[in-house]
């Protein structure tokens, strides 16, 4: 089982940007383990949404054929808690791209609002300098994934 953090994209511009959405509801366990009294959405959750949100982004820009992978985290700041019945946007920005990592800039909305910058850095792990060999297949995106842009990817088509 994957854990998919936001529930569908709002906008995607290929190799450009992307806004995904996540509603926030009670329903979900995770707030339940992450202070009973006051459930809030954890930071971490949201990093790993925007993770999501500008990996997509950047593995399609190459039409899925790279494993792209989470390399590092180089700002992630929120200044304010996200609670059930909250929406949170992922705005995601490819800065640079090149045939062995990309690096994304990312704002965190809820409800409209600003709370957070995350700001990461990706690497195409076939490409990696060490030599390391990985499975052939794409193990990275799954047709989970794909099918979160498939509309937009139908429409450039059209």
């Amino acid at each position: 089982m994957r854990w998919i953090w936001i529930d569908r994209f709002a906008e995607f511009e290929p190799g450009k940007r992307a806004v995904a959405v996540k509603n926030v509801s009670l329903a979900e366990d995770h707030l339940h383990d992450h202070w009973d009294a006051f459930p809030i959405m954890p930071c971490s959750l949201m990093v790993e949404g925007m993770a999501q949100t500008a990996g997509i982004l950047v593995g399609q820009a190459r039409d899925f054929k790279e494993k792209v992978i989470l390399a590092k985290i180089s700002r992630a700041q929120f200044d304010d808690i996200v609670t059930p019945g909250d929406q949170i946007e992922y705005h995601a920005e490819i800065e640079n791209i090149t045939p062995d990592a990309a690096v994304t800039n990312g704002a965190v909305m809820r409800n409209g609002e600003q709370i957070g910058t995350v700001n990461l850095m990706f690497s195409h792990i076939d490409q990696n300098l060490a030599g390391q060999q990985f499975p052939e297949e794409n193990f990275v995106f799954t047709g989970q994934f794909e099918r979160l842009v498939a509309p937009f990817l139908e429409n450039d088509d059209a």
